[in-house]
């Protein structure tokens, strides 16, 4: 059944105005400068968003908005009246990325001094290498980059093991191969950095470099470890965990003081094969493969996304009884794997009129989980229910960029008179910086942090209660997970 697409509201556009000759700039001082006049344009950019608080502009915080409004008005684009006043200017923004993420194809408009000629050049001089201007296009005086986006694309880039059950198990599951003939001791420090142990998880201590990057614990770490692995089989073991307690802490300090030595060895022999967090040894012999049969599976789960329904759980601060909780879907899909620095991913490509706060990583986030047979299939659905409150994992944000921004029914309308807006001119420009900043960026952050692999051992049922919802049809009363707070 062809899924019939909502009539958004269409912003007035002026039938008489083609040009936006608005404003004189009068630049006559004692040497008689020449007199220039504000154009209104839509200005194509890309950047990286590592270091930044998001795209749009926040006191106190630095962003993408911040740093591009400051180049304008050294540029010369925006006179110094106007400076920090962006409503003075008429400027609006396609999209407004989250902290963290990146934009390859990004759209902002005003009415700007675009004289004397090498504007784009003189920008990019003011901007550090990650914000990357490819170039302005004249638009109409109504024309307004948010009003007139009747679609956005963005892709997230998932490592493919991250789809793979076998790969970077959750704790428990760790815990209970110890001893068994597939034990998976060697990811267990790796594990207990995705429960934030203090020294393991996040940024990692100098002294202690080289062992913690293999997720081996310095002494003081492995006691803490030691600690918590006890206290999850007191858990579970009832009267009999004495003996499995001293069994698992000697098989760690075993498993650490071999991974060790094996790294003073390498380290002695000049060899570079130190693995990293986002390394997974045991992926060897799993044997996943995204292939034809993994594709269908996980376009069939992206699939459900498609169409127009209540996202309220994808999101946060967003009630179900909202209406800007509805969003359309256009399309959702991952047909494409790329591989960055030895690394592949899964091009996830979704295309919809706009999108709420943390909205795309949610969806991953629960696609992933039900990849991983964390969650069933069913509970898609059932989160999209209106009457229904769910706690969704939410994806780590670096995979994530702003692809394109549409303006289909804006080039329609004055495909006569107007350039087009798109990105076609800067093609090859815009794959160039993805390329350099965007996917080395991604790729460089899991083999160095191994973000993804550390948020894949929190996809469980003691972290997310409600993935196990539509195994008995039980639904969530929104109390559940309501004390973990996802890191934006």
């Amino acid at each position: 059944m062809e899924i019939q697409e909502p009539d958004p509201k269409r912003p007035k556009m002026s039938q008489t105005t083609t040009t936006s000759d608005d404003e004189d700039c009068d630049t006559t001082t004692a040497t008689k400068k020449p007199r220039y006049k504000r154009r209104k344009i839509a200005i194509f950019f890309a950047y990286c968003g590592v270091g930044y608080q998001g795209m749009q502009k926040n006191p106190g915080a630095k962003t993408i908005e911040g740093d591009l409004e400051e180049a304008l008005f050294f540029s010369g684009a925006v006179p110094e009246q106007d400076r920090g006043h962006p409503k003075r200017f008429d400027w609006a923004r396609s999209a407004r990325t989250d902290k963290g993420v990146s934009a390859v194809g990004q759209v902002v408009s005003g009415r700007f001094y675009i004289d004397p000629p090498g504007l784009v050049e003189r920008l990019n001089s003011n901007l550090p290498p990650q914000i990357r201007i490819f170039g302005f296009k004249r638009v109409t005086a109504s024309f307004n980059a948010k009003k007139f986006c009747d679609r956005r694309r963005y892709v997230y880039l998932i490592p493919v093991f991250a789809l793979d059950p076998s790969s970077h198990p959750d704790r428990e599951s760790v815990l209970a191969s110890v001893g068994s003939e597939n034990e998976l001791v060697k990811c267990l420090e790796c594990s207990e950095r995705g429960r934030k142990v203090v020294g393991i998880m996040g940024k990692r201590k100098g002294e202690s470099k080289n062992i913690v990057q293999l997720g081996i614990p310095s002494n003081d770490e492995a006691a803490i470890v030691n600690s918590e692995v006890q206290e999850e089989i007191k858990a579970t073991s009832n009267n009999n965990n004495i003996d499995a307690n001293n069994s698992i802490s000697e098989t760690i300090k075993e498993e650490a003081a071999k991974l060790s030595s094996e790294v003073d060895a390498e380290i002695i022999n000049g060899e570079n094969s130190i693995s990293e967090p986002g390394e997974n040894k045991l992926e060897k012999g799993s044997g996943f493969c995204y292939g034809d049969k993994e594709r269908e599976r996980f376009n069939r789960i992206l699939g459900h996304y498609v169409g127009t329904h209540n996202f309220h759980n994808f999101t946060t601060r967003i009630k179900a009884e909202d209406p800007s909780a509805q969003r359309f879907i256009v399309s959702f899909d991952g047909n494409t794997i790329v591989t960055v620095e030895g690394i592949e991913f899964v091009k996830c490509e979704v295309v919809g009129q706009s999108f709420m706060l943390h909205q795309i990583r949610k969806m991953i986030g629960l696609a992933v989980a039900i990849m991983r047979n964390v969650a069933p299939e069913s509970l898609l659905e059932t989160a999209l229910l209106k009457d229904v409150n769910i706690n969704v994992p939410t994806a780590p944000e670096v995979g994530l960029y702003l692809d394109e921004c549409f303006f289909s029914s804006y080039n329609k309308k004055w495909r006569d008179s107007h350039e087009e807006v798109s990105m076609k001119a800067y093609a090859e420009e815009a794959e160039e910086f993805k390329m350099k900043h965007v996917y080395s960026h991604i790729a460089a952050t899991e083999h160095k942090e191994g973000v993804v692999a550390l948020w894949l051992h929190s996809l469980n049922h003691r972290n997310y209660p409600d993935l196990c919802i539509g195994d008995n049809g039980a639904a969530s009363d929104g109390k559940n997970g309501e004390e973990e707070t996802m890191a934006d």
